[in-house]
């Protein structure tokens, strides 16, 4: 890194393309690479946003001394192998959920980040969403009160998507329904007991030896509070959802039908003391529309929170506008947050620890899926 700027590069772009021009634009970023096996959809994205430096192979990033951090945008099962590979070979990593697969693989990264003393970071977009930044406010400023429950949901089918996708225990990628309830909780979960339900096709089965298109499950937080989360991946007709549910002593919020869908606002009205209220207290219900926490990025980034309905003609107006940015405008959060934590010699908020909870509680519920709801403690 020289002058406090980095060179990164982003590994994998079928999902990883719409991060290059962020990377791109980042004010301390002094270039971005990109790597991908198809060679076709690699041209494509160095024409589209001017990359001229392209990788055929992660080894071959990994053996230039000049790139200091790279973001991988990878299948699911290599995320823990490549992670540690990336940390070994003295770079800084950023990685896709969920972090592993196994609690060996989680423990491998973390003692590649101790042994590298490189920074790793899990790059969870609930986290930096419009929804997530809303109902973090209602906490902070005491408008939802105390918390009394939360849940989470995460409903997506994945048929005809990579080999790799069929038949994956849903909990396995569950941190998009997890990740949320931890950061909301103040606290970290310390127990898991999931049920599993419904029945896939045995091709489907065969793969992971997992026999739940759907499963739902319950966590205990250290702090007393409880939780539950939902997540399906496959045979399930359901609109696709990442949803967050909080329930509050004063208000609550609760996830639109469909993703994109405006959230609803429920506020619970204070008795009068006088006794002649009926029984019960009236709930008034109102959907919402959420603002886009755009200033504590820079100016270049900030257009990307709204995607395709950024008006660089009037981009105060349209950043206000809060839509259409990717996974809810959390994507440029989450390059900035890492890039920051790197230039500022500091640990990322959503560290190899925190992610490890998130990503150990899913792989724990399936676990408990398969003994029937057993439960079981996180380390």
């Amino acid at each position: 890194m020289e002058n406090g700027k980095l060179k990164a590069v982003v590994v994998g772009l079928g999902f990883g393309g719409a991060f290059v021009p962020i990377w791109r634009d980042h004010p301390n970023v002094s270039e971005v690479g990109i790597c991908d096996v198809n060679r076709d959809l690699m041209d494509r994205v160095a024409k589209e946003h001017g990359i001229a430096c392209c990788y055929s192979s992660l080894d071959e990033v990994l053996a230039d001394e000049s790139v200091d951090a790279v973001h991988l945008v990878t299948a699911i099962p290599d995320h823990a192998d490549q992670t540690v590979r990336v940390l070994d070979a003295g770079k800084h990593c950023a990685c896709t959920v969920p972090m592993a697969t196994s609690m060996e693989g989680i423990r491998a990264i973390r003692d590649a980040v101790q042994r590298s003393g490189k920074t790793y970071m899990m790059m969870e977009t609930t986290l930096y969403t419009y929804q997530y930044f809303y109902v973090k406010k209602l906490i902070e400023s005491g408008e939802l009160g105390r918390i009394q429950f939360l849940r989470g949901s995460h409903y997506q089918d994945m048929e005809n998507w990579p080999s790799y996708w069929m038949g994956l225990p849903p909990f396995w990628y569950g941190t998009h329904a997890i990740a949320p309830l931890v950061a909301l909780s103040g606290s970290r979960i310390e127990a898991v007991s999931c049920l599993g339900s419904g029945s896939m096709r045995p091709e489907l089965v065969k793969q992971y030896g997992n026999p739940f298109p759907v499963e739902t499950a319950h966590f205990r937080f250290a702090n007393g509070l409880a939780a539950e989360s939902t997540r399906s991946l496959f045979e399930t007709a359901r609109t696709y959802q990442e949803g967050l549910f909080v329930y509050g002593s004063k208000m609550s919020f609760e996830w639109g039908f469909a993703d994109g869908d405006a959230p609803y606002i429920t506020r619970l009205l204070q008795a009068d003391g006088t006794g002649s209220a009926p029984r019960g207290l009236p709930t008034p219900v109102q959907q919402i529309d959420l603002p886009n926490e755009y200033a504590d990025l820079p100016e270049p980034l900030q257009r990307y929170t709204v995607g395709g309905d950024y008006d660089p003609t009037n981009p105060q107006l349209s950043l206000k506008k809060g839509a259409g940015g990717g996974h809810h405008g959390s994507h440029p959060h989450l390059v900035h947050e890492f890039v920051r934590s790197i230039v500022e010699q500091r640990k990322p908020w959503i560290d190899w620890e925190l992610a490890a909870n998130i990503t150990g509680a899913g792989i724990l519920a399936h676990k408990s899926a398969l003994r029937g709801g057993e439960w079981l403690k996180a380390d």
